[in-house]
């Protein structure tokens, strides 16, 4: 039984007490025992940050487990393989022989293969008459076929782990909307209240958050901010019903003539698939304090500013154009994500960061484009330019399309929302195209 002997490596390898525990372990196989190699090598996969091993280990090994010839790991079958550097190299796409050499030395470390060296170091098979393996020397995968209980447990925990992230992150993200919405509301309602405190200690628990965050601050991230939520339903809800009590009836009118079929909120992108669209909204509830801060300054501007703004989100930039929420326009062009600061697009300047780098790989020439941010202003044209990417297939010359946008709107003929609800239909999943 290959197995049951004790081996020291080959050359100057020096033997360790691992070593000898991982082999005394794999001698401890039930005779019966069998696993698949392949539904372990995918828990070895999920398991990897608990066992110290790297992708490209798990490369070798993927390319050591080709080589054995049965599905079943088992010890009736062999459990040695026996390839040279140069077989392993072609079978792992080309990775250098020390390479192979280094990741071998990893997985032996980390107790997942067992050396078994010949007499001068080779890797090779002796068989007797009739063609049998007879003693083999190479690579013991006696240790993955004794620890396969242990591996998959350790790929279970794992995948617990990232399911527990992903419901933090989920509940965290609707947590986070709802205490922006409803400080939005609130300063809209004029309802009193320290509300521009509220939502500086919002965004000092938001800003407060590592970009890689461990479970442990997830959690305490949800907490604060479930509590910062209850404080802030409390609020409105004493409010409310003390609006009922008195029976205000202009209060209820108000609310009726505020409430909007045509919401930004509804031409947001959902907040879980599309990157942007948080920060789009915290900022339109900070330009909802600001504004709140300003009408409370000049009470005479209030009318003339709600006229500004009956299409909430919507605003005036340079020669009359329109500008759209940067949420809608990241749902609308999506691929404009892929070129922005480590492939995220998280405000405007973002955005006008990632079109200079589509303008230069479309081939649009600086002078086009700079003269498209002097006619249109710089967020439009920032957005035009995701536009003209989203739409690359049909479009010949990039360079020549923008001046051409560019002449219409001096002339007042272009208008960005048309183009960006164009491409929402087109974007947009089958189920909503339909509806």
């Amino acid at each position: 039984m290959e197995t049951g002997n004790v081996t020291t490596p080959f050359g100057r390898r020096s033997m360790t007490l691992g070593m000898l525990a991982n082999q005394v372990m794999a001698g401890e196989i039930k005779p019966d025992q069998s696993v698949d190699k392949w539904k372990l090598f995918r828990a070895l996969c999920e398991a990897k940050p608990l066992l110290g091993i790297g992708d490209r280990a798990l490369a070798v090994l993927n390319a050591l487990l080709s080589f054995y010839p049965k599905n079943e790991l088992a010890q009736e079958n062999g459990l040695i393989v026996f390839p040279s550097n140069i077989q392993l190299s072609r079978r792992t796409h080309g990775m250098a022989e020390q390479t192979v050499r280094r990741h071998l030395a990893a997985l032996v470390e980390a107790g997942l293969l067992l050396r078994k060296d010949s007499p001068n170091g080779k890797r090779y098979v002796r068989r007797d008459r009739a063609g049998e393996i007879d003693e083999a020397f190479g690579f013991s995968l006696a240790p993955l076929l004794a620890r396969a209980e242990e591996i998959e447990q350790l790929a279970a925990e794992v995948m617990a782990e990232r399911l527990h992230v992903q419901h933090l992150r989920e509940r965290i993200t609707l947590c986070r909307r709802d205490v922006a919405k409803l400080i939005e509301a609130a300063v809209e309602e004029q309802i009193p209240g320290d509300w521009q405190g509220l939502y500086g200690e919002f965004r000092d628990l938001i800003e407060g958050l590592p970009r890689s965050p461990t479970t442990s601050q997830l959690e305490l991230l949800l907490d604060e901010l479930t509590a910062l939520r209850a404080d802030i339903l409390n609020r409105l809800e004493i409010r409310v019903k003390s609006t009922k009590q008195r029976g205000n009836a202009d209060y209820i009118e108000r609310h009726i003539q505020n409430s909007n079929p045509e919401s930004i909120s509804e031409l947001e992108p959902s907040f879980e698939t599309k990157q942007g669209a948080m920060a789009e909204q915290d900022n339109r509830v900070a330009v909802t304090l600001e504004k709140g801060r300003g009408e409370a300054a000049h009470p005479g501007g209030q009318k003339k500013e709600e006229e500004q703004s009956r299409r909430p989100g919507v605003r005036n930039d340079g020669g009359g154009l329109k500008s759209f929420p940067l949420g809608l326009v990241l749902q609308a062009c999506p691929e404009i994500l892929a070129y922005g600061p480590d492939g995220v697009i998280r405000n405007w300047r973002d955005l006008m960061a990632a079109a200079v780098i589509v303008r230069s790989m479309l081939g649009v020439s600086p002078s086009a484009y700079e003269e498209a941010a002097n006619v249109m202003g710089p967020e439009n044209a920032a957005t035009v330019m995701a536009c003209i990417l989203e739409r690359g297939g049909h479009i010949n010359s990039a360079g020549g399309y923008l001046r051409g946008l560019t002449r219409r709107s001096e002339k007042g003929e272009f208008a960005i929302g048309p183009m960006l609800m164009a491409l929402l239909r087109a974007n947009a999943p089958a189920g909503r195209k339909v509806g």
